[in-house]
Formats: structure tokens, sequence, C-alpha cells
């Protein structure tokens, strides 16, 4: 992307797939949500288990996943840097639970390789720009064909209220369905630890 698109632009193409997009909004929030996560790891008392790239790698893989099958309706920079800090510290709380429910003894947890170039690369090469249609391809594959056109219907811009009264169902019944989809989809991928919000 030689210019910077608008934000509406931005999200349009990342829920598309479109990897470059992606990357761009992995550049512009990555430090805000590194910052929110070493804030709460030190908090937690998990500096020496994870490391704010963990989390950032895990939010942002939540992040796309849901975004490109329509679940989020961001219209401002600000709404998705809250959603995006918002995943970090509840990320944070989840490791926590767990590390302080298993009583494991704290040790370095590994970077996904499938994330490393778009967690450290200054610019999207097009390894990176295939990762992340890849991945956009493949949550899309694992979807029911119920769930892929409620991914289509979000997509084309149509709203909940729309699409739950042309099906007869009630908006917040549809956004859960799509919710549960995405959830079992990120953890079939291994790029999720259940719900962020």
């Amino acid at each position: 992307m030689s210019e910077e698109p608008s934000f509406g632009e931005l999200i349009r193409r990342v829920r598309g797939g479109d990897g470059e997009a992606a990357a761009f909004l992995v550049r512009r929030y990555e430090p805000a949500i590194r910052r929110a996560a070493r804030f709460r790891l030190g908090d937690a008392g998990l500096c020496a288990a994870l490391d704010s790239l963990d989390i950032c790698q895990s939010v942002l893989g939540s992040f796309f996943v849901r975004a490109a099958a329509g679940q989020y309706e961001i219209t401002e920079p600000e709404q998705l840097l809250k959603l995006l800090v918002r995943m970090a510290r509840n990320k944070v709380v989840d490791h926590a639970r767990k590390e302080h429910a298993q009583r494991r003894r704290h040790r370095q947890v590994p970077l996904e390789p499938r994330f490393w170039a778009v967690a450290v690369a200054a610019a999207p090469g097009p390894d990176q720009v295939a990762a992340a249609s890849e991945l956009f391809q493949e949550v899309y594959r694992l979807l029911s064909a119920e769930e892929r056109r409620l991914v289509d219907q979000r997509n084309s811009g149509r709203d909940w209220a729309g699409i739950a009264s042309e099906q007869g169902a009630s908006p917040a019944a549809l956004r859960k369905q799509l919710s549960r989809a995405l959830n079992r989809v990120a953890s079939q991928l291994g790029i999720d630890d259940g719900p962020d919000e």
C-alpha cells in the first residue's frame, strides 16, 4: 500500500483478506498492543513465562479471524485501538488464570512460526501477504455453509438487523452463532485461546 488508506478502507480490505492491509494494521497497532500486554504481564507476574510479542501475536490472530468474518462493527481508529487493547488484557488475564490454576513453572512460550514474519518485519513481504490470505481462506473453509453465508452477508456490508429479519432470527442470536463458529475455527487452527470479549 503506497499511501495510507482511510480507516474505513483499511477495515474493508482486512475483512476481505487483504494481506497487505493486514500488515499495515499490524505495523500501526502492534506497539499499543505490546505496551498493554507488557503492563499486564508485569502486574500478573508472567514476564518470565510470556513476552508481549506472544500476546500481540495471539490478539492479532484472533482479530483477523473475527474481522474477516465480519464479527466486529468498527468505524473509528479509537474503537479498534480499544478493542485490541482489551483483547490483550483479556489474553493476559486468561494466561494468568491458566498459570495459577495449573501451577506450572514459568517457561518461555514459543512463538508460532507462521506469525514470525508479520510480527517482526518492518514492511510486508510477499510471504506475509500470502500467509494472511491463506489464513483467511482456511478460516472460511472450516466454517459450515450456513456460517459462510453469514460471513458473506456481513462482508457485503449488511448489518445484523437486516440479516436477522431476513432469517427470522434475532441479531444477538446470529452474532452469537458466528462468534461460536469463529471460536471453534480459531481453536482448530491453534490461533486462539478462547473468546476475547
